[in-house]
C-alpha cells in the first residue's frame, strides 16, 4: 500500500462528514462534477413519485394549497438561507440563474436612477451568459459596461458606478473572490453589488447577512444537488427590498396575485424576485435534495463542509504532485484557502482527451476550453480515498 493511499485511508476514518455520503446514489465510479451537476439524493426518487401521483395525479389543482405548492418559493428559499448565510424571508426560488440575474442586475441599476450614475462594473472572466445579460442590461437601462477583473473593481468604482456584478468563485479556475472586501468597496462608492453564488453557494460559507451584501443569484444543481435544470434563486437583503424594481412583474409577485388587476403593485419582501408559474416538478425534487442537509440535530454545518474541502483539494493538489509527471500538468487554482474554492483546475496541453479517458477509466471531472481538466469535491460525498484514486489515475493516463 502506497504512503498517499494509506492517508487516504486514515482521512476518510477520521471525516466527520463521511456518513454523509450514503444519503446520495453513487456507485464505484469517482465523481468529481458536483460544480456541474451534484449527485441524486437518495430520497428524492420517492418524494418526486408522490409529488406526481398523489399531489398532482391525486389531489391535482388541490395542492397549491393543501400540498404546499403556492408557498413553495419562499419556502425553500428559507431553507437555502442558512447555507449562504442569510436570514429567513430574504430569498425565494423560481426560474433560471440566467433571468435571476437579470431581474437583479436590471434592479440594481434602478436602484440609483436619479443619481446620475450610468455604469454597470462586471468581472470579465465571468461565465459567459452573466457577461451577455450584463451587456444587455447595460443596453436597456442606457448605461455604459464596463468589464474588469474582480481585483481591479476597486480602482474602477467612482460617482458613475450604478451596480457591480461579480462570481463569487470563478467558473474555470476555482480562485475565490473576496466578497466582504469588494462588497465593501462598492458600497463606499455608492453602487450595488449583484453577487453570482453558483459555485459556492453549498461548498463554503457565504455570509451575505453579516457582510451587507444587496443582492446574489444562484444555482440548485450543483453543490446543493437539486438535479438537472433545477430551479435557482435570488437573494434581496431585507433591508433594500423596498426599493426592488423587478424588470419583469409577473402576477406571482403581485401585491393580490388574484386580484388580476390591470395595474402591477408589488407584493411586500422578497416576493418581488418571483414572476410566473413555478416549477413545481422539479422545486419539489430541490426541496427533497437539500433533506441531505438536515441530518440529526442541527444538521451539516457549512464550516465543516469546508474544512473538508480545504482538505479534499490540499490532499489532490498533493496526490498530483506524487502521481502525475513533472510539467505535464500546472495547478491554476490558487493555493491559498482564502483564495480557492472547492474545486482544482489543472492546465493540461491535451486536456480534452485526456479527460475522455479519466472518465472511461471511473473518474468524471470535466473539460474547459482550451486546455483547463476541472474536477469539483463535493464534500458531503467525496472521500478521501477517491481523490487519492483519481491523481493516481491521472497521473497513469498522462504518462
Amino acid at each position: 500500500m502506497s504512503e498517499l493511499l494509506a492517508e487516504a485511508e486514515k482521512l476518510d476514518a477520521a471525516d466527520e462528514l463521511a456518513g454523509v455520503r450514503s444519503r446520495f446514489v453513487l456507485d464505484d465510479v469517482v465523481y468529481l462534477d458536483g460544480n456541474s451537476l451534484g449527485a441524486l439524493p437518495v430520497g428524492v426518487p420517492g418524494r418526486v413519485e408522490d409529488v406526481v401521483r398523489r399531489q398532482w395525479g391525486e389531489l391535482r389543482i388541490r395542492s397549491w394549497d393543501e400540498s404546499g405548492w403556492w408557498t413553495a418559493p419562499e419556502r425553500i428559499g428559507d431553507r437555502i438561507a442558512p447555507l449562504v448565510g442569510a436570514a429567513a424571508g430574504q430569498i425565494v426560488v423560481g426560474d433560471s440563474t440566467s433571468v435571476n440575474v437579470f431581474k437583479a442586475l436590471v434592479a440594481a441599476v434602478r436602484m440609483t436612477a436619479g443619481s446620475g450614475r450610468d455604469e454597470i462594473v462586471v468581472d470579465a472572466t465571468t461565465f459567459p451568459t452573466d457577461g451577455y445579460i450584463a451587456e444587455s442590461a447595460a443596453r436597456m437601462t442606457g448605461c455604459t459596461l464596463r468589464p474588469v477583473l474582480p481585483a481591479q473593481v476597486p480602482d474602477v468604482l467612482g460617482d458613475r458606478t450604478a451596480a457591480v456584478l461579480l462570481n463569487h468563485v470563478d467558473y474555470r479556475t476555482g480562485r475565490l473572490h473576496d466578497l466582504p472586501a469588494l462588497t465593501a468597496a462598492v458600497h463606499a462608492a455608492g453602487a450595488v453589488v449583484v453577487w453570482d453564488l453558483c459555485h459556492s453557494a453549498g461548498a463554503l460559507p457565504v455570509g451575505l447577512d453579516e457582510h451587507g451584501v444587496d443582492l446574489a443569484v444562484g444555482c440548485t444543481y450543483k453543490y446543493l444537488n437539486g438535479g438537472p435544470g433545477s430551479p435557482a434563486y435570488i437573494y434581496v437583503r431585507r433591508e433594500v427590498q423596498d426599493r426592488f424594481d423587478s424588470p419583469l412583474p409577473g402576477w406571482n409577485s403581485h401585491a393580490e396575485p388574484f386580484g388580476m388587476r390591470p395595474v402591477y403593485e408589488p407584493a411586500a419582501g422578497a416576493l418581488r424576485g418571483r414572476v410566473g408559474t413555478p416549477d413545481i416538478l422539479s422545486m419539489l425534487a430541490l426541496e427533497a435534495a437539500l433533506d441531505v442537509w438536515d441530518g440529526d440535530g442541527d444538521g451539516v454545518p457549512i464550516g465543516a463542509v469546508r474544512a473538508k474541502s480545504l482538505a479534499l483539494t490540499d490532499f489532490f493538489l498533493e496526490c498530483v504532485a506524487s502521481y502525475v509527471p513533472a510539467g505535464r500538468v500546472e495547478s491554476v487554482t490558487p493555493v491559498a484557502h482564502a483564495e480557492r474554492g472547492s474545486q482544482v483546475a489543472l492546465r493540461c496541453a491535451d486536456a480534452g482527451d485526456v479527460m475522455k479517458r479519466l472518465i472511461e477509466r471511473g473518474v468524471v471531472g470535466d473539460f474547459r476550453h482550451p486546455d483547463v481538466l476541472r474536477f469539483g469535491f463535493t464534500p458531503l460525498y467525496v472521500g478521501f480515498g477517491d481523490v487519492e484514486r483519481a491523481a493516481r489515475v491521472l497521473g497513469d493516463v498522462v504518462r
